[in-house]
């Protein structure tokens, strides 16, 4: 045979394998996957290895820093390609995160320890007291909330000092707590509400909800996921009126907004849903490793801790 002959009939027998994979992959697929060529697996998110036990996660506008819980550690991760830069050891505990601007505040649940560690080293610049069972974060723009999920109040901490402002009643078992540009709002786990308090400390308003865990915020908007229900309510921030309640996975945990859509991370369904915040609509689930627990957002990629899988997800 002519190596012309031979050239051409190993063309021809490569076709005819790839036309056989197609079929293959034809055969397996639905109409709207043949029609857009769509002969590869599903889009899965990318993990990283962090420490032992994530649970917060928190961006400072270039990296993710993970709360490891059971390595008693604050790792940082880079955004851009999930290099781990440096593991911070957190001898108080490491459990919720916020970010001020410039410093990484870390919650040390169940004791009343809440950390600050300087964004750009890794430095710790001091340790300072909310109240029992320091669970979640957020910043306000001038001071950091603390949820002390044991003693049912949420501190106020200034963020340039750590000096404790305030420790103010809220429902049983704060749990979650989130910033609208004007209030804070607290999730109330087992008082299955959510208050809404004055950056004064002043209650706004208690509202109904089931078993919060995580919040996010809109614009416009708070969202509520409720853990026992594998639901999350949508609240109108001006007044706590009740707009809706939408179906997600299994023990909705944590939350966060893309400045479109609202992503939930479902720990039991090991997925993580993502819905239009305008109307509630689902628009994916997906699947993440193990145990995806609290959420951040980078501006393009939404970021997962993976409770046991010891891993942080980009999506």
């Amino acid at each position: 045979m002519s190596r012309t002959k031979a050239h051409v009939s190993r063309v021809s027998a490569g076709i005819l394998f790839a036309f056989v994979l197609l079929a293959a992959a034809a055969a397996q697929s639905n109409p709207n996957q043949v029609a857009t060529l769509r002969w590869y697996p599903a889009i899965t998110a990318l993990s990283f290895p962090v420490a032992a036990g994530p649970y917060g996660v928190a961006f400072d506008g270039a990296n993710i820093w993970v709360a490891g819980y059971s390595s008693l550690t604050l790792t940082k991760v880079r955004a851009n390609d999930g290099l781990v830069l440096s593991t911070i050891s957190i001898p108080s505990g490491a459990f919720g995160l916020a970010y001020d601007g410039a410093n990484i505040w870390v919650t040390a649940y169940p004791s009343n320890i809440v950390t600050k560690v300087r964004g750009r080293d890794g430095a710790i610049l001091g340790t300072f007291t909310a109240g029992q069972g320091a669970f979640a974060a957020a910043f306000d723009g001038t001071n950091i909330w603390v949820t002390n999920s044991y003693d049912n109040t949420v501190s106020k901490l200034r963020a340039s000092d750590g000096a404790n402002l305030g420790n103010f009643a809220v429902g049983t078992w704060p749990s979650s707590v989130v910033f609208d540009g004007a209030a804070v709002w607290v999730g109330n786990y087992s008082s299955d509400s959510v208050t809404k308090l004055r950056t004064d400390g002043r209650v706004l308003g208690t509202f109904k909800a089931g078993s919060p865990q995580g919040m996010a915020f809109d614009g416009a908007n708070v969202w509520v996921a409720n853990s026992l229900s594998g639901t999350v309510t949508k609240l109108r921030a001006s007044d706590g009126l009740f707009l809706g309640s939408f179906a997600v996975g299994a023990q909705p945990e944590g939350m966060v907004f893309d400045g479109t859509n609202v992503w939930v991370a479902n720990l039991n369904s090991n997925t993580v849903s993502k819905l239009r915040a305008s109307d509630g609509a689902t628009l994916g689930t997906f699947a993440t490793p193990a145990g995806p627990l609290y959420l951040a957002f980078d501006g393009d990629n939404v970021w997962v801790s993976d409770l046991y899988n010891a891993s942080v997800s980009k999506m």
